[in-house]
């Protein structure tokens, strides 16, 4: 196979929009993007970099079709700018000494998926020399990164026979727990969520492991899923729990009694539409990206609705990955994400002081880190 480097390392495609993102928009700045092919595999990826403030970018690789969009190649380029901007937000919340940074894999992962694209997409990274580190994603997952990590030695989510810490969506959905329980705490008094009612958009990867937390802490829950496979895998493992599924999203949103809403599948899952029949005091998934729009927190906050912001209370993911690089412990990982709860409560008793909803206290510290970090 031919040898694979970056195809172009520029800061966006020659298309205006995008462009106007990266050079004078607030969801821009980015360090660098590279846009990566190798036809003889049929790789087509982008590799964007945020920040490398705190240290190297750490991010995961996203394998997406888009195929719902008018220029998949495009939607996936801005895909990869908004997941980097938030792994560095994300990282830097979470005391992290990482930047921020995303791939994403263009293409059915079905289809497309084969270990001669892997390796040739792991040459891509390498070719980066370090300044990023990849992990799994939406479509990927640890036995793809076992083989990412043979040409790549800046690869974690390894299995554990790799020397890896395995499934990182295991400390993901602790995380977004632990956020929950925070939620929970500073509304209503309490962390405990036992006859709570919470709603899962998504019981793939992360979903499916929030809602065993969730049964597990006696809450009742109702799960929807574009995928019939993935519900009936949760009703499977949890016969006799308070656990039923609904057709859609639509009908999650409408349940009666909701008490959270927890958006865990793709990005934008709050938009106009969608927080206007919001009935749940807090939302709270694992989600990245949640906001379709900027706005849309204050939104929440006008309507009494109690927002945990998705790059807080879902980096319990990037923690294990980062402290694989160490010599991965789960028991230190896990103790570290346990501090979501303290984190998490801090941000709401921050955006009260500031009178700002969560999300802006939650990214002012963020930015705060990042600019000391730069010397700003």
């Amino acid at each position: 196979m031919t040898d694979v480097r970056p195809a172009v390392t520029v800061d966006g495609p020659a298309e205006a929009g995008v462009l106007d993102t990266l050079f004078h928009s607030d969801l821009g700045g980015h360090e660098q993007v590279v846009l990566c092919q190798d036809r003889p595999t049929g790789l087509k990826a982008v590799i964007a970099i945020h920040s490398t403030a705190l240290g190297p970018a750490l991010g995961g690789t996203r394998f997406h079709a888009y195929a719902d969009a008018a220029d998949p190649a495009e939607a996936a380029l801005r895909d990869a700018l908004n997941l980097a901007r938030g792994m560095s937000y994300k990282n830097a919340l979470a005391g992290l000494p990482h930047g921020g940074g995303k791939a994403v894999i263009i293409g059915d992962p079905e289809r497309l998926k084969t270990e001669e694209l892997l390796l040739a997409y792991g040459r891509c990274v390498a070719a980066l020399g370090g300044r990023y580190i990849t992990a799994c994603d939406v479509g990927t997952y640890v036995r793809d990164m076992d083989v990412v990590a043979r040409t790549c030695q800046w690869t974690t989510g390894r299995s554990p026979e790799q020397g890896g810490a395995g499934d990182s969506s295991v400390l993901t959905a602790f995380g977004v727990f632990q956020g929950m329980r925070a939620c929970a705490e500073h509304l209503w008094g309490s962390p405990a969520l036992d006859g709570r009612t919470v709603g899962v958009a998504g019981v793939g990867k992360v979903g499916h492991l929030l809602v065993g937390h969730l049964v597990e802490a006696g809450a009742r829950v109702v799960i929807t899923d574009v995928r019939e496979q993935a519900v009936r895998e949760v009703l499977d493992a949890h016969p006799g729990a308070p656990v039923r599924a609904v057709a859609d999203t639509d009908a999650l949103l409408a349940t009666e009694g909701l008490d959270i809403y927890s958006p865990c599948a793709l990005g934008g899952a709050l938009d106009d539409a969608t927080v206007s029949r919001l009935t749940a005091r807090v939302v709270c998934g694992a989600a990245n990206n949640q906001l379709a729009h900027p706005g849309v927190e204050k939104d929440l906050a006008d309507r009494g609705v109690l927002y945990a912001p998705d790059y807080l209370v879902n980096s319990g993911g990037v923690v294990q990955v980062a402290d694989e690089l160490n010599g991965f412990d789960f028991a230190r990982a896990k103790a570290k994400v346990e501090k979501i709860f303290d984190t998490t409560l801090e941000i709401f008793d921050r955006a009260q002081t500031e009178g700002v909803p969560p999300a802006v206290a939650a990214d002012r510290v963020a930015e705060h880190r990042m600019a000391q970090a730069a010397g700003r």
